[in-house]
């Protein structure tokens, strides 16, 4: 991560989504498709990023999932950082998290509801056109 950006940034690959996480604008984005070799190795970093800007980051943060597809270990690492999003919420923070899903896809949709649920967080839900 950049320090003086306070930027963190993963281009995507066949097997991983873009991130971009940039304190300074309170935005999060995962973008793509999320099936690694070893999800937990993939996604601490983003872990650890999350947990930083809740330490030091501005009050607002907006957070965009765009995902097409995503693993079972995947799905526990989302909530792991989901978990860490609440906490930044929790604060006293205002979040604001967008659920991009396929227009033909309801089940992506209905995951973003099931995180939702569990984790007591407000989703605003958009189809969009992958």
């Amino acid at each position: 991560m950049e320090r003086t950006t306070m930027k963190y940034l993963i281009e995507p690959t066949r097997n991983t989504p873009f991130v971009n996480f940039d304190y300074s604008s309170g935005l999060l984005e995962l973008k793509g498709v999320s099936s690694p070799e070893n999800s937990l190795e993939f996604y601490n970093p983003v872990f650890q990023a999350v947990d930083k800007y809740r330490e030091i980051g501005m009050n607002n943060l907006e957070v965009n999932m765009a995902l097409e597809y995503f693993n079972t270990s995947s799905s526990k690492c989302l909530y792991q950082i989901f978990k860490g999003i609440k906490k930044i919420a929790d604060g006293g923070r205002s979040v604001v998290i967008n659920w991009m899903y396929d227009i033909d896809d309801e089940d992506m949709r209905e995951v973003g509801e099931d995180y939702s649920d569990i984790l007591g967080l407000e989703f605003n839900y958009m189809e969009m056109d992958f």
